[in-house]
Parts: C-alpha cells; structure tokens; sequence
C-alpha cells in the first residue's frame, strides 16, 4: 500500500492528476490572490530575497510563472498532492498542520482552504481554457466622507477582459496612506480617526491597484457664503476654495505688501529685493502693483538672475557628478541649462533637445546626461521619474511593490534608448580626459532579463510603438509622445514641480510619485493647472504668473482658528528655508563681500556654481546635495542645529561684516532711526514693528558706530524671519 501511495505521490508531482470535468480555479485569479491575502507572498515571509525555508514566492506574484514552478514542480512536486489534496504540504504549512514557522494562516473550514484544495484536486492548471484577465478594480464608495469615529465596509469589484466582473473584496490587501486619520482592517472595513482632514486607502488586487478618497470634515462646517465672499484671482482660487469648504478649512488673511514682494522675489529670482525696489513697491499706491511687479520679476530685464536660480534647481535633478563624466562635459551642460532659462525655451523643446541629444560630450552639453546614464535601462528611469513623475526603479527586479508598473513596463521604456552607439573613452579622468561621441544607430535591442523576449518600446501606462521605422531613433517618437498636448502625464509632472517651489510641498508628494496608492491632494486643481501648462505651450514663465497673481499664493502664512493644523491643503503659505545658495548670496549682497568660489570668478554668486564639488562649508551646512549622488537629487529643506551654529559662529561670516561695505560705512553717518529703518528694509523688506525699533535704538545709541551697526544686521541674519521665506 505504501508502494502504492508513493507512485500516486510521483505523478501527481510530475504530470497531475485531475478531477473529472473542467478546472474552475485560477492560480492568477484565485490562488494567488489567497495565497497574497494570507502573507504568503509579503516580503517577511516566502517572497524574501532568498525566500524562507528553500521556499521562495515574488513579492505581490509579480512573476506568477515563477510561483507557479515553485508551487507545483520545485522540490519534486512535493507541496501538491492532487491524488489526496487534503495531504498536501501547502495547505498543512498553511493550517499549521504541519509544524509551520509562519503559524497558521488560515482554518480548514475557510473559503481560502476550499480554493486551494479545489485548484490542487483540478490537477494545479496554470492556466484554464479561455481563461480572463484582470482589467482594473473599482471601489465602493470610492469617495466618501466619513463622521468622527465612524466605520463604513468597502467592496471592490474586479472587471475582467472578458467583461465579466466580481467581487474580489475577501482577496484584496488594504493599506491606510495615514493611520492618524483612518484605519482599515483586513477585510477592508474603514474606521474614521478622530482628526478632520483627507486620507486615502489604498487597494491592491494581484496586479491593480486604486485608491479610495475619504474625508472627514470638522464637526461643523462653515457657512457657505464665507467661501463665496472670497477674492478671485483665476481657477486656481476656485478650485483650491472648493476643497477648503469640503475639509471645513478657511485661507489665511493676504499677506502685507511687504510679504509678498520678498515671497515673490524669493521664490522667482531667488534673491533678496534691492532696497530701491522695496522703497519703490512699498510707496506705489496703484491697485495692480502686485500683477505689475510679477510681470517685472518674469520680465527681460531679470533673465539673469530667473535663469541662474532656475538652472540650480534644475542643475540638482539633472547635472551628472564631475568624477564620473568629466568637468568639461559637466560644465558646457551647466551653461547649456542656463541658456534655456534665459531664452525661457518652452519645456516640451527643453525635454526633446534633451532626449534627442547626440555628439560630442566635449562640444554639446546634453550629451553629458547620456554619457552618464550610459544603460537604457537607467536613461528610462531617469527620464521617467523626471518627466513623467514615476519611479519605475523598483519594477527593475520585481513588480512594483504599490503600483502597477512590472518588469515589462520598465524594460519597454528601457527600448527607446537601446539603438545608442557610442565611442572613447568610457568613464572620463578626474579634470579632463577624452571626449566621448554618442550616436543613434539602428538595430540596438532591449531584453526583458527573465523571459529574454526582446521589447518593444513604450512608455508607462501607453500604448506600444511597435510601428516605429527601424530606421527612424526611437528616442524622438517619445519625446513626440511625451511632449503632445493631450498627454496628461508630462504636464502634470511638471506643473507639480513648478507648484512644489513656489509652495513648499506638491499637489502630488513626493513631487516625482505619481501613482493610483499615492493621490494628490487637489486633484482637480492638478488636472487644471496641467491643462493650462499645455494649452500655453509648456511656458514655464506663463504658468508662474497664473500662480503669482493667485490669492491661494499671495496668504499670509499667519494661521487662523480653522487651518491652524493644515500642512498639506495650502490653506496658508508655509514658511520655507532658504536655499543653501540663496542664503550666501543674500550674506554676501548685504555685505557688500563677494564669496570666493573655487573655479568662479571673484564676483561670482553662489547661485551661478555649476559643479557640487566645489568646495563650500556654508553650502554644504545649509543642504547643498551631496556631490557623490546621482541625480535627480532632492534636498533636505528642513532647519538643523548645525545650520544655526554656522551662521552664529561662522568666521567667514564675521570677516564680511568686519570688512569695508559701502552700505554700512555708509549708515555710519546717518541718524539712529534711519538707521534701523534702512536695515529692517534691507532684510526684511519692510520697517520695523515699534517694539524692534525701540529695541534696535536702545542698542545703537544716539549715534550708531560701526561696531553696533555690525551688531544689529548679525543679530537680524540669525533671526528665522530672514532664514526662511515667509
């Protein structure tokens, strides 16, 4: 019998054996699924790296014919046991039958048990006849708002490609994007917190994802016509109220004149108002000086400045470390962004120059991007997260983790960079080395590194190029596609990182984190603003002026009873560290004492650096990115102690204000009140409050010497009104 009972267990390890009548259970559709909802399949447990226990799973069933081999065939079919498939080892680990690490997972009496006892008597097919694929997932209620403390039950239905459709909500893995606001359990019922705001659950099904929106307003609400009383600018204040009144937050007051000429001049040129420009904005008395001082900040006479503190930012995502492509090709790339600010060259002519590039990397600064990213597969990462705002970096290995981007999605963007020849030298010296020459050239390929099937290029979420001309470079029919006024993508990937700069956060945040388990937090105000971007030719300038003439952008960052504990809804302007380069330049113009940059001339700014490894203490203190990492680098904008210390202790610091300053030389012989006027203006673009003037005037005296002049612009350098943006 024992003989007997062996020979059943070999063949229903090799070949199966299968009940009578056709298979009804799906390993996509069904077992996996099961087998994800009981943990099977999360990173703690068998899709670990090495798996657990000579048993490995990919994390999510990214790879279901790997699961399947693993499951049915992997250790001599040991895990299945169609003849007897009570006595299979799955569903014994499973129920703790067997002595199981995990623990049990779930009891003989379930419906999980009965799938996979059902699925292991039909013989274990991979696949049945004529068999449907997933097609999206939809959530019920997909918005709702929710009272205090209040639980409601979430359903979610699977479409299939046959268009039939099913509740799937027993299989299905809910996550909270903030527990603070609201849980969910494992069967996908919603508990409200305690907390007023918005939060989102995010619902995974083998493959599909969708995020579910809900809202829990303040136990009252305000009165409508507070709302509609409000000032107007464009869309951007419509759609930004319509949200307010949802959540039962109200804007903060309009900041004072003086606020929103440093704001804006901040956050456009990225240096401090001269004294005649304060002194003339301050004392204009017409209505529109706010418009017509946006239009001056935008205009010609400041592309310097505009290009120079845009093409850092931009620098940071997109300049290669010097000792790994070169100084030259680092340097003419530099001047090649800065040139496209001061031309204010539209973002969809940027982006195809940029992609398209080819030549020499000591003639043609974008050939440094190619020449660093040098794998097609790390050009479709890169360009992807820029430009597209999806991190496609971890479907490098796996399916993304929460999202629906595989294998397949990044290996097809991967293909419209794999036709590009290049020859020279590789990697270059540390100062100059040889050039390198890069080239399109027909016939490169990509490969997907687990089935070694050779992909056809396409972008995430698009459809597939597979009639491209061979001899046409693939990389200009994306940047073509990328670049098309109907492709939401690129637009609201931009206008994201346009909106994150002028208010400290994105609409989506992570600024470069599209995706369905990650909502922005306006979604309306995101589509507009993006619709708006296209319709204008992608002008970057067009688009701040609709941001800077908003009401949204010129509030007060003062707080008020109902949006005292937003920080995410733009309810209030938040106030924002300067940048490292920012902050220099505003020491040294206040001074009157140029910094000495290494490889700049001596009346160079901070802000026209073109290389992270030059050397500066105060940069690298106030957040500069680090000069090893690759780009795109973001930077830490928060506060520190060492950043404190730095200014209060800082030699460089003291040495320029000991040294001769026309300016301060010069406040030396006027009157004490004058004094502490010109200084408030200087810093703060605004004269003082009554108690800083008597405060200053207690210190300087009757008559001001150099000395406690010195005094008085240190102390107001170390306050947070001049460290941040306000």
């Amino acid at each position: 019998m024992n003989r007997v009972l062996s020979i059943l267990v070999v063949l229903s390890g090799a070949a199966g054996l299968r009940a009578a009548g056709p298979a009804t259970v799906s390993f996509e559709n069904d077992v996996l699924p099961v087998l994800t909802r009981a943990g099977c399949m999360a990173g703690s447990c068998h899709a670990k790296s090495d798996g657990q226990n000579g048993f490995q799973l990919s994390i999510f069933s990214f790879d279901p014919d790997a699961d399947y081999r693993e499951i049915v065939h992997d250790a001599k079919g040991r895990r299945i046991f169609p003849a007897s498939p009570d006595h299979s080892l799955l569903l014994l680990k499973a129920t703790n039958t067997v002595p199981h690490e995990g623990d049990k997972r779930f009891e003989k009496d379930t419906e999980f048990y009965r799938v996979l006892r059902q699925w292991i008597a039909e013989g274990a097919p991979r696949r049945l006849e004529n068999e449907s694929d997933p097609t999206g997932i939809a959530i019920e209620p997909a918005t709702a708002t929710f009272r205090k403390g209040e639980t409601k039950q979430l359903k979610v239905t699977v479409s299939y490609s046959d268009g039939t459709k099913r509740d799937v909500t027993h299989l299905c893995e809910f996550t909270s994007n903030d527990k603070a606001f609201a849980s969910v359990d494992h069967d996908g019922k919603v508990t409200a917190g305690k907390v007023p705001g918005e939060n989102s659950v995010i619902v995974r099904y083998v493959d599909q994802v969708a995020a579910m929106r809900l809202i829990i307003p303040p136990d009252a609400l305000l009165p409508a016509d507070r709302y509609t009383s409000l000032p107007r600018v464009n869309p951007i204040d419509d759609l930004a109220y319509a949200r307010f009144q949802e959540l039962g937050l109200f804007p903060s007051e309009p900041c004072r004149d003086d606020e929103f000429l440093r704001r804006a001049t901040l956050d456009v040129l990225g240096r401090l108002p001269t004294l005649e420009e304060t002194r003339s904005f301050l004392a204009d008395g017409s209505p529109d000086k706010r418009a017509k001082l946006v239009e001056r900040l935008l205009g010609p006479e400041n592309r310097f400045d505009y290009a120079d503190f845009w093409a850092v930012k931009w620098g940071d995502l997109l300049r290669p470390n010097t000792q790994r492509v070169g100084v030259k090709p680092v340097y003419l790339f530099d001047q090649w962004i800065r040139e496209k600010f001061r031309e204010n060259t539209t973002w969809d002519a940027f982006v195809t120059e940029l992609l398209t590039a080819s030549g020499s990397s000591h003639e043609y600064g974008p050939v440094a991007v190619i020449r660093d990213k040098r794998e097609p597969a790390d050009m479709a990462e890169f360009i992807s997260q820029l430009f597209l705002g999806v991190r496609l970096n971890c479907a490098k290995c796996h399916h993304h983790p929460s999202e629906r981007w595989s294998q397949d999605d990044y290996y097809s963007m991967a293909a419209f960079f794999g036709s590009m020849k290049q020859k020279g030298q590789g990697i270059s010296a540390p100062i100059s080395g040889e050039p390198e020459y890069w080239w399109f050239e027909p016939g490169g390929k990509v490969t997907h590194p687990v089935s070694e099937a050779v992909m056809v290029p396409r972008p995430p979420g698009g459809e597939a190029f597979a009639s491209i001309d061979p001899k046409a470079d693939p990389r200009g029919i994306f940047a073509e596609w990328l670049t098309r006024q109907d492709n939401p993508h690129f637009s609201k990937a931009m206008v994201n990182r346009i909106w994150a700069e002028m208010f400290g956060r994105g609409l989506v945040d992570p600024i470069d984190d599209f995706r369905d388990s990650n909502p922005p937090v306006n979604a309306p105000l995101l589509d507009w603003l993006a619709k708006d971007f296209a319709e204008h030719g992608f002008d970057q300038k067009h688009t701040l002026r609709v941001i800077l003439n908003s009401r949204l952008y010129q509030q007060s960052s003062v707080p008020n009873e109902h949006n005292v504990a937003d920080q995410r809804n733009f309810s209030r302007s938040y106030r924002r560290r300067l940048s490292g380069e920012v902050l220099l330049d505003a020491i040294s113009e206040i001074t009157g004492q140029p910094e000495k940059l290494t490889g700049l001339p001596a009346d160079a700014r901070a802000m026209q650096q073109w290389n992270h490894l030059l050397p500066s203490d105060f940069l690298d203190a106030f957040g500069r990115p680090d000069s090893s990492a690759a780009p795109p680098c973001e930077r830490e904008t928060g506060g520190s102690v060492v950043q404190a210390l730095h200014l209060m202790n800082s030699d460089g610091l003291q040495r320029k204000l000991a040294a001769k300053s026309p300016w301060l030389e010069g406040l030396v012989a006027k009157p004490a009140a004058e004094v502490v006027d010109e200084v408030y203006l200087r810093l703060f673009s605004r004269t003082p409050a009554e108690n800083e003037r008597r405060i200053a005037l207690g210190h300087l005296g009757e008559k001001p010497d150099r000395t406690k002049i010195e005094d008085l612009v240190w102390s107001l350098l170390n306050s947070a009104e001049f460290v941040l943006n306000h």
